[in-house]
């Protein structure tokens, strides 16, 4: 007997002895759509666990989402963007300090007929653009699922002054290489950031109506949650941030998309 409950507590020790040593080598990484959907994280993960020897579990999500995933303690570490959540988020004691990483933009696209007129009245001006797919009812697909795409979106039709309804305006509540999708097939407008659209553009009828202006600026940020908050893989997670920070990271993302696109798809902007 006594030799039964020695094996079983052998047992149990080697048991809490391998998930203590799998949690130290694993991270979960919560982060928007685009960063997945552009092919960026399937070019920097293998890179970063080739260095560290930390395995990466990522979760794209909506910026929201992943957020709230940060908040609920069920990731080690966010890579989003929508800053002014984000800073919130660590105020709110959830995170421990918010870094830049690097930044895109949003534009948006629609069908090649353009039946709303947005790429030649409305090229450089997304409130016109807004403005005008509103007017003429043309369809509108919305990312409705509080992303940092969705975000921006909510803020560009607020500087419209335009409540957006109808059936002409669809909240479809889904990632960003979905909605692109979906808006391809209903012929219809969408906001997305710049790099998501340039990964699928092959394979999509839509074509850029509205871009570069200053209000289509796209920010992404990495930020640890808060160890004090919840139990996670607080050097794990330290060890991403300060990777995705580095010279070395930085110059990866710099040169992500430029021999296919001929352009980066991601800036970095990472603070020294």
């Amino acid at each position: 007997m006594r030799k039964l409950s020695h094996a079983i507590l052998l047992i149990a020790l080697m048991f809490v002895l391998v998930n203590c040593t799998g949690s130290s080598k694993t991270i979960t990484l919560a982060t928007t759509t685009s960063t997945y959907d552009s092919g960026l994280l399937d070019y920097l993960i293998p890179q970063f666990e080739k260095d560290t020897g930390i395995h990466v579990k990522v979760v794209p999500r909506g910026t929201g989402e992943a957020m709230e995933i940060g908040k609920r303690g069920d990731a080690d570490c966010l890579l989003v963007h929508a800053k002014a959540k984000e800073e919130e988020f660590v105020k709110q004691g959830y995170g421990v300090k918010r870094f830049d990483v690097m930044y895109n933009d949003f534009i948006i696209v629609g069908p090649r007929e353009d039946a709303a007129g947005v790429k030649e009245k409305a090229y450089n001006d997304p409130t016109l653009a807004l403005k005008l797919i509103s007017d003429t009812k043309s369809t509108f697909i919305s990312r409705g699922d509080e992303s940092g795409t969705h975000v921006k979106e909510k803020e560009l039709w607020a500087g419209s002054k335009i409540t957006p309804n109808g059936t002409w305006y669809i909240s479809a509540g889904k990632g960003m290489g979905a909605v692109l999708q979906m808006a391809d097939e209903k012929r219809a407008y969408t906001l997305t950031d710049r790099a998501t659209y340039l990964s699928m553009k092959d394979k999509l009828n839509l074509v850029i109506v509205c871009e570069k202006n200053e209000k289509l600026y796209n920010q992404y940020g990495v930020i640890k949650v808060n160890p004090e908050k919840h139990k996670i893989n607080d050097d794990g997670a330290q060890k991403f941030i300060d990777w995705i920070l580095s010279d070395k990271a930085q110059g990866l993302i710099k040169n992500f998309g430029k021999d296919k696109y001929g352009e980066p798809l991601f800036i970095p902007n990472a603070k020294k």
